[in-house]
Parts: C-alpha cells; structure tokens; sequence
C-alpha cells in the first residue's frame, strides 16, 4: 500500500530513499507514485551515483510506463556517462509518449552537439525553442554550440537572449566574459556589464565582470570599486577579493594587495595561485625571506606551479645565492621551457658564476623566444663585448636592430660598440639614427662607455641634434 509522504521535503525525500532501499534489499516490490520516484532519482543524481539513479528509472517505468519525463531523465543520465546511442533510444521512447516536449529536443541537441554534429544539435534546439516554456536553458545551449565552433559573436547573441531572461546567471556570465576577451572587446564587455548592472543593481556577479573589463582597459581604481561591490553584495565572493589583490599590485599597491589575498582564505581553502600571488607582492617589497616562505607554499600545494619555482629562484638571485637559484630556476624550466623569463633569469645567473659559454647558449634561447626583448639582445651582446669579441657583440646587435628597428637602446649600443672596433664613420652614421628614435635616451651611450663622453665630435653631433629638435 502506498504511503502518503510530501515528496518536496529533504526530510521526505530521504524517507523515499530509505523505503526504496529497503525494498531492494528484501528483493520485494513496494509502489511508489511518480513524484517519490523522481525524488529518489534525483537525490542518487546529486550524489553523483548514476548506476542506482538508473536502477531507480527502470523500477519507475515499470510502475509508471507512459511517465515520459522518465525516459527523459534517463536519457540525460546515459548522455552524462556518454552513452549516447542508448540515451537517443530513451529519448525516441519519451517522444512517442509526449511528441512536443521540449526537454526531449533539448537533450538531443546536447548529444549530438557533444558528439561534434553541430548542425543536427542546432536543428534540434530550434525545434525545442518552439514549445520551450523556459527558454533561456535552450539559449545557453545554443551558445555553448556556437562556442565549440569558435563562434565568439553568435555564441555573444545567445548568451545575451540568457541573461535578459537570467541577469544573474553565473555560468551565462562567465561565457559572455569569455567571448568578450576571445574577441578583444573590452569596451563591448564595459558596455554591456555597465548596462546589466544599472538593470540588475545587486548583482555581485555583474559587479565582478565590471570589474574585469575595467581591469582589461587599465582602469585599475574603477575596477577596485566593482570588485568592492561585488564583496559588498557577497562578502564571501573570494574571486573578487583574488582580483582585487590583483588590481592592486597593477597599481603597485602591494602592502594593500597582500592583505586582500590574504582575505580569500577567510572563504576558501588556501590555494597555490593566492600563494604565489603574495609571494611576488613580498618579492616586489624585497621582503625576501616572506616571499620564498610563500612561494614554497605554493609548490607544495601544487609542484607544477612553474611560476613558483622561479619565484624562489628570483629570491635567492636577489641575495647573490646564485647557485642555488640556479636549481630553482631549472626546475621551473623543466615545467615550462618555452618561457622567455626562466632563459633569461638562467641566462643571468650563469653569467654571474661565470659560466660564460652556457650564459649565452641561455641568451640565445631568450631572442629566439622573445626577440622583441631589448634587454636580453643588450645583454647577450655584452657578453660578447667583454670577451673582447666586438665582431660577434656588433653582429648580435644588428641582428637585434632588425627584428626591432626603432629601438633606441640599440642603437646606442650599436655606436658604442663601432666605436670600440674603430669603425668611426658606422659609429656616426648609427649615432645619427639613434637620435632619431630616441635623442632623451642618449645618456645611455655614455653610462655604457663612459669614455665616449669626451669624445668632441660626439657630444657636437648631439648638440647640434638636440638645437635642431628644441
């Protein structure tokens, strides 16, 4: 006999569970009406248990056979487990009972579009936006399709018709940021998150997107202010404090910056990235004992934390621990060896120990990366010049000049190193250039080679240039 239960409790729901569970253990058949059945399905759903939400649906389709929302269901749990074929078979059986609707074309649009047949899906999300009475889930979806296929703008339409029907829907949210940045609209996204939240004012989650496109077009201070009311609305929103910190340290606030990260463990377990954060802001403070105690924080929550690894490395470099920065800056190069930094910082620190020929191996590797970097090139050719191998600093250096033809600092390099060679007539004619692109940085030439200064023919050259530009 049936018993009388007010399915919409947790209390209920519960009692529902264990009453099902009894029956499966005594091998018996007990009846439960439809909405004790969907109860129990989804309270085996939430948990995360498929098998026995699936053994639930067989037990109701036995007692309830023309429930279509049974099929259905079962069709999104088979969908889930990435049983597509045997989740379309449920889904022609709910079509046959309840041919209109919508949940059904719904979730065959999200089969198909997870097996890459993006035009069927779409066909089958039209259909279902025909008697959908919740249209904004078919929306997302549509969005999430035309996202699959790199479609930022028609991805931007969907998300749009989403969120005028949810402002407030974190997950349609997230995506339209993401295509605002896929596309490089930040004025777009600034408009748009400006327009949401004049409509939506308590919006914590439209507070924090304002703040990321204020933050995309370095307007750090404005930025501080929408992540302030986002932490307003939800004092527990740790996302908005990380960024917080982050604009900050763009403002070189980092004392303040440390403080806020340091807020986001009131509201959420310590993570290796708000580690590594407060270690660069100690680092930039050269408090360098604090940031390395950090960064190892941060490498023993998450060892592949390249950022990390090097960060200690810059700590120790900073105390001329040279060979054992050298260690850490390996290890992060072991995590990531296409990054220009960690060459550069190894680059360095061979140099300092004086391992000259694997410094500039290192360098070599720095412009091959980076070749728009002036102060690896200005490097790397010194390397060569103190040897006394000014061909080789004079070939790094035009190498450098013309992958980077309006870089002063090379320039000025360049002269110097004419100069030294006895190539005097170069020297001036690069002397010439290099008052062109930069005439406020000529002081460079002579911190470089102090001697150049009392050279008359130099310093009347840059006179004359500078009477001619006044």
């Amino acid at each position: 006999m049936e018993e009388e239960f007010d399915f919409g409790s947790a209390e209920e729901q519960k009692k529902s569970v264990n009453r099902f569970e009894e029956m499966i253990r005594n091998e018996d058949q007990y009846f439960f009406d439809s909405s004790a059945f969907e109860s129990i399905i989804e309270y085996y759903s939430d948990k995360n248990e498929p098998v026995k939400a699936l053994q639930v649906i067989e037990f109701a389709t036995g007692q309830h056979p023309f429930e279509s929302n049974f099929y259905t269901k079962k069709a999104q749990i088979l969908a889930g487990m990435r049983q597509f074929g045997l989740a379309l078979e449920a889904l022609e059986k709910a079509e046959s009972l309840e041919p209109q609707d919508a949940d059904i074309f719904l979730i065959k649009g999200t089969i198909y579009a997870s097996q890459g047949e993006y035009e069927l899906s779409e066909e089958f999300l039209n259909q279902a936006l025909q008697t959908a009475e919740n249209k904004e889930e078919v929306y997302h979806q549509l969005a999430t399709i035309y996202q699959l296929q790199m479609n930022y703008e028609k991805a931007k339409v969907f998300l749009k018709k989403t969120l005028k029907l949810q402002p407030d829907n974190p997950d349609a949210l997230l995506e339209i940021n993401f295509c605002f940045d896929m596309l490089n609209q930040s004025e777009e996204a600034l408009a748009f998150f400006t327009q949401l939240i004049d409509e939506e004012p308590y919006s914590f989650h439209g507070w924090y997107y304002l703040g990321n496109a204020y933050h995309q077009l370095n307007r750090f201070e404005e930025a501080i202010d929408a992540y302030d009311y986002a932490i307003l609305i939800n004092e527990s929103f740790s996302s908005a404090y990380f960024n917080k910190g982050n604009a900050l340290v763009n403002l070189d606030r980092y004392s303040q910056a440390i403080e806020v990260y340091k807020q986001t463990f009131e509201y959420e377990q310590p993570n290796a990235d708000t580690y590594c954060a407060i270690g660069e802001c100690y680092e930039k403070l050269e408090i360098m004992d604090m940031a390395r105690d950090y960064y190892k924080k941060a490498v023993k929550l998450d060892g592949d934390m390249a950022d990390a690894w090097f960060g200690i490395g810059v700590t120790l470099d900073f105390e001329e621990r040279f060979f054992e920065s050298l260690h850490f800056y390996k290890k992060a190069l072991e995590l990531d060896d296409e990054n220009p930094d960690y060459w550069f910082a190894i680059a360095d620190a061979r140099y300092k120990l004086g391992q000259i020929e694997q410094s500039e191996i290192a360098y070599n590797k720095v412009v091959e990366l980076n070749p728009t970097d002036i102060e690896a090139w200005l490097d790397f050719s010194s390397i060569y010049f103190e040897q006394k191998k000014t061909d080789q600093a004079i070939e790094t250096i035009s190498e450098a000049i013309k992958i980077n033809t309006d870089a002063a600092e090379l320039y000025y390099r360049l002269v110097a190193y004419l100069f030294a060679n006895g190539q005097y007539n170069e020297a001036l004619n690069f002397l010439e250039l290099a008052l062109a692109f930069g005439l406020d940085k000529h002081h460079i030439l002579f911190e470089y080679l102090p001697q150049l200064e009392g050279n008359h023919i130099i310093t009347e050259i840059i006179k004359k240039y500078s009477e001619n530009n006044d």
